[in-house]
């Protein structure tokens, strides 16, 4: 395939072509949205989304960006229907005849910009989705986009390929989705790996995450977002959906040349915030998250982000109060999941004397029961983690409530953020000499129907801490201890392939891959249907590539899309 004379050069060797003014308006509305001027980024694009593809796009990926932010089923639609209408624009300007090789440079843009939004339409089921169930339903658009990269990509390093006036954005496109592509692919559990294998999809981590450095590199239209996905596998992606495997110092490298240029973008300051979070700097964090929530108060999303990292921090150092005071705000004021507020409200109160909790005018118990009558669905599926604290909170439906152990620092390990606080002695500590005093207090109460279900939680959590603090025979110890009573936990049943991975991953911290190997594939083909599975399985996957190399963990590993 190879790009048509008569769109090669422009046509009067001088004269800017409609594409290249098309783009440079796109990056100037997408300059304004990184300097907090959110409506006036959107102004600039709105009255362009009929007639220019790049307009269409940036258009609908700002309205995107706002959607992932707020969870907000009417964002959501709004989102998809105008990221629909941007590919209908594409759509018009694609190649028009399958018979001609040979594309125009506005027809190769229509092309990256049509599976760009095809892709975009894919991450926000994804969000939505975490087993991905929907993503494989919606399989053929999908596929239809990952194709049309690998065509692009082929056309990119065909020998007939002329580089056009605007090439540079064009092969950031390219590198935007097959990077997203490679890295969102190899994340997969294994049996949704197999399955897309199946229909001829292949992902490889490494080249992925290779073709995004390539593409935030450049200063082309798509450095931004693909220096964005980057940003979020290393701070986000890779300790929800893995181990904590993202590299912080690369996230560091990436996000300081931004910095330096949008000093005041909230984006920028949130992901500043983010970095100090994971290498543990509490202090620094929530300094860097309030100053986001002071630059601009146009879009309160922004604030809603700070607001939940805000309330971990908080968290980590166990400052209960404050931790509450975060969640309370994001039950007020973001729609995401009403019921997780709530968990996460009673549950820092539940940390607190019934003196303490006069002063907020509501008490753990009240709010545990409130839990299951705020489900809430998007997009037609309930959130994992709203599942997950409905699950926890019923038990204070009984008529007399047995209470819940330690439910911030059960839900802390849902999140990953003992991966967190395992980087400071003297925060791992803390949670340790936390997690002591919930054993002495359920040690001290009569046995119930639960106790078996409470001891083997702490049991994990203090396992984690131990694992961290470098005290590793005692970590191992209450890992197993939780294999020993696996047939008579009642309700709980997550602990069980959770212990195996944490046990695992300390193996394999210790050398032994072998065991480690074996632990997690135990973890990973004898247990299903138990709470926050999807996850979990995301983790072993993350594990068993760690354990085993790229090489030899079912994915295709060739320099190809």
């Amino acid at each position: 395939m190879k790009m048509s004379e008569e769109e090669e050069t422009p046509a009067n060797g001088c004269s800017r072509s409609e594409l290249s003014l098309a783009l440079e308006d796109c990056m100037a509305a997408l300059d304004l949205f990184l300097r907090n001027d959110f409506e006036k980024a959107q102004d600039r694009l709105r009255s362009r989304t009929k007639d220019s593809m790049y307009h269409a796009l940036t258009y609908a990926t700002i309205l995107e960006m706002q959607a992932m932010m707020t969870f907000d089923p009417q964002h959501i639609q709004t989102a998809g229907n105008t990221m629909k209408e941007a590919q209908a624009t594409c759509q018009r300007q694609r190649k028009k005849s399958s018979f001609s090789k040979s594309f125009t440079e506005e027809e190769l843009h229509a092309e990256v910009c049509y599976a760009e939004c095809l892709l975009q339409r894919a991450a926000l089921t994804f969000l939505q989705d975490e087993n991905m169930i929907s993503f494989i339903k919606g399989g053929i658009k999908v596929r239809n986009s990952y194709q049309t990269y690998k065509e692009l990509h082929t056309v990119l390093h065909s020998s007939g390929y002329s580089q056009g006036e605007n090439h540079g954005h064009f092969e950031g496109g390219v590198k935007l989705g097959v990077g997203a592509f490679n890295l969102m692919i190899s994340m997969l559990p294994t049996r949704t790996l197999k399955l897309l294998e199946f229909v001829g999809f292949t992902g490889n981590k490494e080249f992925g995450l290779q073709q995004l450095q390539e593409g935030s590199a450049e200063s082309t239209f798509r450095s931004f977002l693909c220096n964005m996905l980057l940003l979020c596998y290393h701070t986000f992606m890779s300790f929800i959906l893995g181990t904590g495997e993202g590299d912080v110092e690369d996230a560091e490298k990436l996000l300081q040349p931004y910095l330096e240029k949008y000093p005041q973008g909230s984006i920028f300051l949130f992901f500043a915030g983010r970095i100090e979070e994971i290498k543990g700097n509490l202090d620094a964090a929530i300094k860097r998250f309030e100053e986001c929530c002071e630059v601009q108060q146009e879009w309160k999303q922004f604030h809603h982000m700070c607001y939940w990292e805000l309330m971990w921090c908080f968290t980590y150092k166990r400052h209960w109060k404050m931790a509450y005071f975060y969640a309370d705000l994001l039950s007020k004021e973001n729609t995401w999941s009403k019921a997780t507020y709530a968990y996460m409200k009673a549950a820092y109160l539940s940390m607190l004397t019934p003196d303490d909790c006069l002063t907020f005018g509501e008490t753990a118990f009240t709010l545990f029961r409130q839990v299951p009558g705020l489900k809430q669905k998007i997009a037609g599926k309930s959130l994992p983690t709203e599942k997950f604290a409905i699950r926890k909170a019923r038990r204070y439906l009984a008529e007399s409530p047995i209470a819940l152990p330690a439910p911030p620092l059960e839900m802390m390990y849902i999140w990953n953020g003992y991966t967190v606080i395992g980087k400071h002695k003297e925060l791992t500590e803390g949670m340790l000499m936390t997690l002591s005093e919930a054993q002495a207090k359920l040690d001290s109460t009569p046995r119930s129907e639960f106790t078996i279900d409470d001891q083997c939680l702490l049991s994990l959590l203090k396992g984690l801490c131990l694992k961290h603090l470098g005290r590793h025979e005692e970590a191992e110890h209450y890992f197993t201890l939780i294999l020993c009573n696996e047939s008579q936990i009642k309700y709980d049943h997550y602990l069980v392939p959770n212990a195996l991975l944490e046990h695992g991953l300390l193996c394999l911290e210790q050398g032994r891959k072998a065991e480690a190997i074996r632990l997690l594939e135990t973890a990973k083909q004898n247990y299903k249907h138990y709470s926050m599975e999807s996850r979990t399985h995301f983790r072993i996957q993350a594990a068993l590539h760690k354990a085993k190399g790229a090489a030899k963990n079912g994915i295709n590993v060739s320099s190809s899309p």
